[in-house]
């Protein structure tokens, strides 16, 4: 946490984009991620696991016709956390209007 409602985590665009997307999907799917946000598979990856070790998002493992899928989901503190920091750039864009 940065301070005001800011976290580091969402500094990164990928980041901030993973969490977009999850707060207004119940989940997705790592292709589907992807596809979302034009990324790699590494460079997705790393930052999915930067999101879960703060506990940002969780993710369920399970088989889809037979094949291995992986599904994200956001969590009650990634909810909390992301709604914090978009509202304190909210505020930021707000006190920036008047100068």
């Amino acid at each position: 946490m940065l301070g005001n409602g800011f976290h580091k985590a969402f500094e990164n665009r990928t980041r901030l984009g993973i969490m977009s997307v999850l707060s207004v999907n119940e989940k997705l799917d790592f292709n589907a991620l992807k596809a979302y946000l034009k990324a790699t598979d590494g460079n997705l990856a790393s930052h999915l696991k930067a999101l879960e070790k703060e506990d940002f998002i969780r993710f369920e493992k399970q088989f889809v016709e037979r094949k291995p899928n992986t599904a994200y989901y956001i969590t009650q503190a990634g909810k909390d956390a992301f709604a914090a920091h978009i509202n304190a750039l909210e505020q930021l864009i707000q006190s920036q209007r008047g100068v």
